[in-house]
């Protein structure tokens, strides 16, 4: 029951995300003075609409996403006569730009925002996991441990070895193993600085004798939490990271489709390869179940930053193809300008038809071997 309940509401976040995406072009849209026709939740057979404000909002029945359509976003939307004048292929190329990448903006704020209430509940994955210089345990495989015997507890933080500080735990071993006898370890335990005296044992390693003590370090934190001003600057810090991440994985994308086909012939499935919506989903519904709640959120602001790069991508009928259409124009009438010659006007959409349906194919090949792969042969939890 859990699974279940954990791939609903993943799909359901699923479908929040795409909505608001939709939502960031209707807004910005509407804010320039562009003609907005209609925004619906949903795709298939209308459940409800209204109009309000020129704009006809509604609910679909099938919850998958949603869209907006803007009047003149290419010049082969027909437009009605109180149309023109607000059509999107009139308006500023820097309008059109925001209206289009705002959707992608979006993805990266819901993300951040998924990420901001992480670090201050369960924490941020800890990206750089560094042992700190905190004994976990005093062990060691003789009679006698020298950091036991001198009164060294778990919970210790070891300072300094005979004067030399020691911020991390290798700078702790590194001191250790070059000093013999009594040595001074400078602890802090409970805010209360205490000063020991370790008889550190000389012991052969790989044919050199080093000194030990018999600590082992308290192994650093999974997740880090912070404060609600500190968050902000550590969400940041996460987003961009994730966010250098997911494009290299875009950049990998094209070398790891071989894999998937591999692993619908019945190959152990690889984890870094890609993973469809279903394959998403159902890893949400394992950490639900498992009770991983940080997981559950973490893939799903993994999710949306990965929308956003997506959408970006310079390639029609994506956001980022219309952006790079917008640009095209703009460069190519700044040059005609500087030659003496009229702007050339709109971009013939008839002339990238081929092109997009081209992508479109190959875009829809690619999510049927996903989405085969996630159902036939899933990436699961480790």
């Amino acid at each position: 029951m859990a699974y279940v309940t954990g791939v609903t509401l993943f799909v359901i976040g699923l479908c929040l995300s795409l909505a608001l995406h939709e939502a960031g072009h209707l807004l910005t849209a509407r804010a320039f003075g562009m003609r907005v026709r209609r925004y619906f939740v949903g795709r298939g057979p209308t459940v409800f609409s209204f109009r309000r404000g020129g704009t006809e909002y509604g609910l679909k029945a099938l919850p998958i996403g949603g869209f907006c359509e803007i009047a003149g976003m290419t010049t082969l939307d027909e437009l009605s006569p109180d149309e023109r004048p607000r059509a999107m292929w009139r308006f500023p190329a820097w309008k059109r730009t925001v209206v289009m990448a705002s959707g992608a903006v979006t993805h990266v704020l819901l993300a951040m925002t998924i990420l901001y209430f992480m670090a201050i509940s369960s924490g941020l994955p800890n990206l750089n996991p560094v042992a700190e210089p905190v004994v976990a345990a005093t062990t060691c495989p003789t009679s006698v441990c020298p950091a036991a015997a001198a009164g060294v507890r778990p919970g210790d933080r070891i300072t300094a070895v005979a004067g030399t500080p020691t911020p991390l735990w290798p700078d702790v071993v590194t001191a250790v193993q070059a000093s013999g006898g009594p040595t001074v370890l400078t602890v802090l335990r409970g805010g209360e600085t205490l000063t020991l005296t370790v008889d550190v044992a000389r012991v052969r390693r790989d044919g050199t004798e080093v000194g030990m003590i018999g600590a082992t370090p308290q192994a650093p934190p999974a997740y880090l939490t912070y404060g609600p001003a500190d968050a902000v600057g550590a969400t940041t810090a996460f987003t961009g990271d994730l966010f250098g991440r997911t494009f290299a994985q875009l950049v990998a994308f094209p070398q790891r489709i071989p894999a998937v086909i591999a692993a619908i012939g019945g190959a152990e499935r690889d984890a870094d390869t890609p993973i469809s919506m279903v394959g998403a989903s159902r890893l949400g519904g394992e950490a639900v179940e498992r009770g991983l709640w940080e997981v559950f959120l973490l893939l799903l602001a993994s999710l949306n930053l990965f929308m956003a790069v997506f959408n970006l991508l310079p390639l029609l009928p994506l956001d980022g193809g219309h952006i790079m259409v917008v640009w095209f124009e703009r460069i190519r009438d700044l040059v005609r300008r500087l030659r003496g010659l009229p702007a050339a006007g709109p971009i013939d959409f008839t002339r990238l038809y081929p092109v997009t349906m081209v992508l479109v194919l190959i875009g829809g090949a690619v999510m049927l071997l996903t989405v085969t792969a996630d159902v036939v042969n899933p990436i699961r939890l480790s």
